[in-house]
């Protein structure tokens, strides 16, 4: 009994028997170089011949693939030295030896070792190449299992009947020279290099795997009669009241309800310094509790927690492709098509004009070029950067949500970005207020916190937050009404209450402002101006004053140094616009702007040819975020612009935009970096191989020189790749 899974890559079919699937549990894999490829239980991509991986990141995984490499690599290395000794002996200290051994026992000798490293070393090989042939996706196991079998039959021919080779291609003993110890020793370097490359792709995982090592296995639960006991991880309950002691990690995302410490959220934002936390105040599971015992209220729990979300986009990202690929798929699609053409016309050339044994030299010569030739460096070149850069961001507190993004961060030539919550801190506090005559001041807040208790806005929070501190009661709102960049309205008994701005007023034509002097000073002190209006009557405006983070303006002096163009985006107006501006030496601002037309201001930014990010924290920052090339989010801001985003600042800080932007630059100048030595390997490789260099100076290239070349030149990407670990950003 077979179970099929269609994959998208090739439209093929790749069996799996039911038993396996079971003992899988039905986990879906994928291909980390081609993340379309995707099956039920675990395999090999059909075009590149790698191993696939759970794509879901909490899935445990036993290295089955790497554990059988090396058990592999063992044996054929015990089974290969021996075989390279008897041909280095023969040619070395041929009188002595044969002395012992005969010709005729050395060559048997020799196939006796190699061959179990031919039908079952390479047998994983083998298997790949002919999935390979199947879906007509040639790939390196292609080259190997076609110069491995011809050294490998060719020799085996002239062992068992040599009588049938020309006298030319003979020895001086009568006998064939053959080539088990370069079919032996070349199917072990491949198997070297596997072990290498899979060692290297799991160490690329280190950061997922430290983030997932983050989170205990057990909390501790304070029970309804106030027993405490540690439970399992997986048993705490939404609701549930946890305690944590000093030391120990955070279970999950909550909220404090007793108690204060500082906590360590350098897992999250990459920064060492400790927070301070207390009552009420938000804590995220998998950070460190440093000083104090507090008890908790979990409000996210299993995958719905951000460090579960966090692993997933770095896993999601890791597995995406950069455009950049592109190419290099393409030149790998007519690539190994044109080796194994290049192969054929050398053993043709060689076997009709080369020197004696002329056979053997069009066999040898082949074999190196189908060696040397095999595309793994390129193949390796753009997913070993992508996933150790993804990375090293999300150790840095810059989660990437996929390699695109990655790779355009490094283009983009004008930043788009928000006031509110993005240069500013997003908390704004209510820092003046003027009311009309016979109004009283608490009964306007009163009315206004009312309203604004259903906003989702900064803005209508420090009203709201106010009004709790004069201890003033909100009350109930009927016919609440949202107007999204204008205000917002509502009915409280029987009185309609409007508070927004001129262009609400405007729009509705409501009673004109009689304080257009105090408005103008609030603005010309950065402060945002709202107007509030009652049953038709202008009752007041309210200054609100939202900081500037202290390390806004470091950040965009940065981004300027980079070339980067720099546009707050506000729906303020633009009066208090300039005012911040003015404050961060920012030259063009787009004030005034509604939520729906901010991602028309991206557009048109796109159209005069700019490649544009744009960063933001809010709901209305959303169509832009998505509008951008690039979207960043604040991840102090709301789900929906994470969401929407492409790249995500968990701190909020806009020092860690100017951080993603090294990455992006250090990530593409490393795949360069690997691509050019690929190409560049590759193009000098495979001519010598062919033989170009003996008409001159006799000079050819020993497959397994060739095998140790082909090794070499994935070691070097790997090495370079994992450079990004340790980059300055």
């Amino acid at each position: 009994m077979q179970s099929h899974e269609k994959h998208a890559c090739c439209g093929g079919e790749h069996k799996q028997t039911t038993a396996a699937i079971r003992a899988d549990k039905n986990i879906i894999y994928t291909c980390p170089m081609h993340p379309e490829v995707v099956q039920v239980g675990p395999g090999s991509c059909p075009k590149c011949g790698m191993a696939l991986e759970p794509r879901d990141t909490h899935v445990e995984t036993d290295n089955t693939e790497l554990l059988d490499m090396e058990q592999r690599l063992l044996i054929c290395f015990i089974l290969s030295l021996p075989t390279l000794l008897l041909v280095m002996g023969q040619h070395i200290w041929g009188t002595f030896i044969s002395a012992y051994i005969s010709p005729a026992t050395t060559i048997w000798l020799e196939f006796i070792l190699a061959t179990p490293v031919m039908l079952w070393g390479a047998q994983p090989f083998f298997k790949r190449a002919w999935d390979s042939i199947v879906s007509w996706n040639l790939n390196m196991f292609t080259l190997i299992a076609l110069g491995t079998s011809v050294a490998y039959i060719y020799s085996v021919v002239a062992t068992i009947a040599p009588g049938i080779f020309p006298e030319a291609m003979k020895m001086h003993n009568g006998l064939v020279d053959v080539y088990f110890e370069a079919a032996a020793v070349i199917v072990t370097l491949v198997i070297l290099g596997q072990v290498m490359e899979l060692r290297a792709r799991a160490q690329t995982n280190t950061a997922i795997r430290a983030l997932l090592n983050l989170a205990p296995k057990t909390a501790r639960i304070i029970r309804s009669d106030g027993s405490e006991e540690d439970i399992l991880l997986e048993q705490v309950q939404v609701g549930d009241k946890l305690r944590i002691r000093p030391g120990e990690s955070i279970p999950v995302d909550g909220n404090i309800l007793d108690g204060n410490s500082t906590i360590d959220e350098s897992m999250l934002t990459g920064e060492s310094m400790p927070v301070i936390k207390s009552v009420n105040d938000s804590v995220t599971g998998g950070t460190l509790n440093q000083t104090g015992s507090v008890i908790i209220v979990a409000k996210r729990v299993g995958n719905d927690t951000v460090l579960a979300q966090i692993v997933d986009m770095v896993a999601q990202a890791q597995r995406s492709r950069a455009p950049i690929q592109k190419l290099a798929d393409v030149v790998a699609g007519y690539f190994v098509p044109l080796v194994i053409i290049i192969a054929l016309i050398t053993a043709i050339v060689w076997g009709f004009w080369g020197p004696e044994p002329r056979l053997a030299f069009a066999i040898i010569n082949a074999v190196a070029v189908l060696i040397i030739a095999c595309p793994c460096a390129v193949g390796l070149a753009t997913p070993m950067s992508i996933m150790v850069g993804i990375g090293r961001g999300a150790s840095s507190g810059i989660l990437i949500k996929d390699a695109e993004s990655l790779e355009m961060m490094q283009k983009i030539n004008v930043l788009v970005i928000d006031k509110t919550g993005t240069l500013t801190e997003g908390r704004p506090t209510l820092s003046a207020m003027v009311v009309s005559d016979n109004i009283n001041e608490d009964e306007v807040l009163q009315l206004v916190a009312s309203i604004e208790q259903a906003s989702e806005h900064p803005v209508g929070a420090a009203i709201v937050n106010k009004a709790k501190a004069k201890n003033l009661q909100l009350l109930a709102v009927q016919d609440f009404e949202s107007l999204h960049g204008k205000g917002v309205a509502g009915t409280i008994q029987n009185k309609r209450i409007t508070i927004g701005n001129e262009m609400l007023f405007t729009d509705r034509n409501l009673a004109p402002n009689p304080f257009v002097d105090k408005v103008e000073e609030l603005r010309k002190n950065g402060q945002t101006v709202i107007m509030v209006n009652i049953d038709g009557a202008f009752a007041g405006v309210i200054g609100v004053s939202d900081p500037i983070k202290p390390t806004t303006s470091q950040a965009l002096q940065a981004l300027r140094q980079y070339g980067i163009r720099i546009v707050m985006l506000t729906g303020d107006n633009e009066v208090t616009a300039r005012a911040v501006a003015g404050q961060l030496q920012i030259d063009e601002i787009e004030a005034g702007v509604l939520p729906m037309r901010k991602g028309e201001v991206i557009k048109r930014l796109q159209d005069a040819g700019n490649i544009v990010a744009m960063a933001g924290d809010g709901v209305n920052d959303a169509p832009a975020l998505a509008q951008a090339n690039v979207g960043i989010a604040m991840g102090n801001g709301t789900d929906i612009a994470m969401q929407s985003a492409s790249i995500t600042l968990v701190k909020g800080d806009l020092n860690g935009l100017v951080r993603a932007y090294k990455l992006s630059q250090a990530t593409m100048k490393n795949i360069k970096q690997n691509l050019i030595f690929a190409f560049i390997y590759n193009s000098c490789g495979i001519p010598i191989a062919a033989g170009v260099l003996y008409p001159f100076w006799g000079i050819l290239l020993n497959p397994i020189i060739a095998s140790v070349a082909m090794v070499f030149s994935s070691v070097s990407v790997i090495l370079n790749a994992s450079r990004l670990k340790r980059a300055s950003i």
